[in-house]
């Protein structure tokens, strides 16, 4: 945990980057469940990026920019206190330049003379042992919360396509975001409580979400959207492309971040087996840590089960993993390369009609996967993928996307597997 030596979250402001906006609000209440006052920072804008430009060369990704740029834009609101302030940026290991964001961002602090921000940076070894007493506990409810967020945005994105009256199910999307905020937020109860509240919002919203006046017809393009995971779930970041896709006539299906945190673990204990600890305490740890996170999985997905038939997700990374063995080996291509592939093979085998790869330009992700995919392609019915790069720069893709989405319509006339839909909506 970076906390600047002496510096404590007591008497501080937590502020949270939307990477996923749904994502970020849970966490912030898994944090006031704590006794902290989180926030999450406000919608990306011009000057987001105006002032990420100021502090960087250019050499950093497009996803850093937004992210220094957002907490800077907090630096100068009216009565900003840089000693009540701490700002949440994790820390991670590996090929990818995130593990670079945290030290970075207290540089550009410590350039604009506010060395007194805390910058709270959880890393996998140190987890949040520095905020609370019982850090399994706040970890696996900071997961619950990701899962539910996860679960959210995935009824929206199977609902939207299809309403009648426009914005109606956004506003379902609201208030069970509301709903799960407060279920998360109130201090005082026990794991087992808490989460009973969970479940009961979660059953509640996906009531909310079936009573929406919609018109599910069959035929509509599903679009796989995979990619590098702060573009592809942060709307500002990829210019809101899912929006656009569905008015191109398309529904999407997003990986969602459960996705990336199976993985991690996946990676960590496939790295003990290379290193000979197969059998060791650590990993025995592991698959204990592993086993409770699935079961959390399946208790909130639960009353799901009718609605995500045809979207169900991998049950375990291997399966991913496999998928893309042939293409971008997981033991040597480490990252989201290795699992676009590999979910690219998984949702063709589901009946999608296309792939949207959604990267930052000069992502090395984004390019190999590139280099890779019409591999792919060929070896999977000739399935049209396509990589999509932003960098902030303001472009006109109506060309390239409904080129793609023609595409598309040709691949749904000859496909060979033809998607499942959810009988609850037949």
């Amino acid at each position: 945990m970076r906390n600047n030596g002496h510096k404590t979250l007591a008497g501080r402001t937590l502020y949270i980057h939307p990477m996923t906006r749904g994502g970020a609000r849970l966490l912030a209440a898994v944090f006031r469940s704590a006794g902290v006052d989180a926030r999450v920072l406000p919608p990306s804008n011009d000057e987001t990026l105006e002032l990420g430009a100021m502090y960087s060369s250019g050499e950093e990704c497009y996803p850093e920019k937004i992210t220094v740029g957002d907490y800077l834009r907090i630096t100068r609101t009216p009565g900003f206190d840089p000693a009540k302030t701490a700002f949440l940026m994790p820390a991670s290991n590996g090929p990818c330049r995130f593990g670079q964001y945290w030290p970075f961002l207290q540089m550009v602090l410590n350039r604009a003379g506010l060395e007194e921000v805390m910058i709270l940076s959880p890393s996998s070894s140190t987890g949040y042992g520095d905020v609370v007493q019982d850090s399994n506990a706040f970890f696996r409810l900071g997961w619950n919360a990701l899962l539910s967020a996860d679960i959210l945005r995935k009824m929206l994105l199977k609902t939207r396509p299809y309403e009648r009256v426009k914005g109606s199910a956004d506003a379902v999307y609201e208030r069970s975001l509301e709903r799960l905020e407060r279920a998360l937020e109130t201090p005082g109860l026990g794991f087992g409580a808490r989460r009973k509240r969970m479940v009961e919002a979660l059953t509640q919203s996906r009531d909310d979400f079936r009573g929406v006046d919609a018109d599910y017809a069959p035929g509509k393009p599903l679009i796989a959207v995979l990619g590098e995971i702060f573009c592809r779930l942060n709307r500002f970041a990829n210019d809101d492309m899912l929006r656009t896709l569905e008015e191109y006539g398309a529904e999407t299906w997003i990986s969602d971040v459960g996705e990336w945190v199976f993985y991690t673990d996946w990676s960590r204990m496939d790295n003990m087996r290379r290193q000979g600890r197969g059998f060791s305490k650590d990993m025995a740890v592991a698959h204990i840590k592993r086993y409770i996170m699935k079961r959390d999985e399946h208790a909130l997905m639960a009353p799901f089960h009718d609605d995500f038939t045809g979207y169900e997700e991998p049950e375990d990374t291997d399966v991913v993993v496999r998928l893309g063995q042939d293409y971008l080996p997981a033991r040597g291509a480490l990252g989201e390369m290795a699992l676009s592939l590999g979910r690219a093979g998984y949702c063709h085998g589901k009946g999608v009609d296309g792939i949207v790869d959604i990267s930052p330009f000069s992502c090395m992700n984004g390019i190999v996967s590139e280099a890779v995919y019409p591999s792919f392609s060929r070896d999977h019915d000739n399935i049209p993928c396509r990589v999509f790069y932003y960098d902030g720069v303001i472009r006109d893709m109506d060309r390239d996307i409904g080129i793609f989405m023609e595409l598309v319509k040709g691949y749904m006339a000859r496909k060979k597997i033809r998607r499942v839909y959810p009988a609850v909506y037949r």
